[in-house]
């Protein structure tokens, strides 16, 4: 395994008070409306481990296989999407959680799938929002931190599957 450098952008505690936030404002727009929460793995599975105990309305969760990062740290031309959820979505309030959106091509192919089941609605959450990087429009609804344009590690989020284990978020520095 490659060593990578990276430095301290969020700690955990941070972290863990925006999700707390987060979880709140959700459950606030979303009550009585049993929201499906959709993660995009395998990014967001810290995220919405966390985020899903600070919301205090019932949620379904579901999950989804997508990546526009095919190794390394660009962003390829091609979103590969593999698995779908097994719910039936139809007239129903989903929301997409996402580790980072950086480019907007994942989240938008993403979207653009779903809405071929008519949800009632589909809004996004993401712990990082990078919208500098922005290719394609990705409106967001729900944004933890601003990351800038860096690279980041941690809470989830990797480098060749790499790092998702650290309980803070990290910039690559290399």
């Amino acid at each position: 395994m490659e060593s990578h450098k990276f430095e301290l952008l969020f700690p955990q505690d941070k972290i863990s008070q925006r999700i707390t936030e987060l979880g709140r404002q959700i459950s606030t727009d979303y009550r009585d409306k049993n929201p499906i929460l959709i993660g995009v793995l395998k990014g967001c599975v810290i995220f919405i481990a966390d985020l899903i105990r600070a919301i205090t309305v019932p949620v379904e969760l579901e999950f989804i296989s997508a990546s526009s990062y095919n190794n390394g740290q660009t962003a390829s031309e091609r979103v590969d999407m593999g698995r779908n959820p097994q719910k039936r979505l139809t007239g129903r309030h989903l929301l997409l959680v996402e580790g980072v959106v950086d480019s907007g091509k994942t989240i938008a192919s993403i979207k653009k799938k779903l809405e071929l089941e008519k949800p009632a609605s589909i809004e996004v959450v993401t712990l990082l929002d990078k919208p500098k990087c922005r290719k394609v429009e990705a409106r967001i609804k729900y944004v933890g931190f601003d990351a800038g344009e860096d690279f980041v590690i941690g809470y989830g989020l990797d480098v060749d599957q790499s790092y998702r284990n650290l309980p803070f978020i990290g910039k690559v520095t290399e």
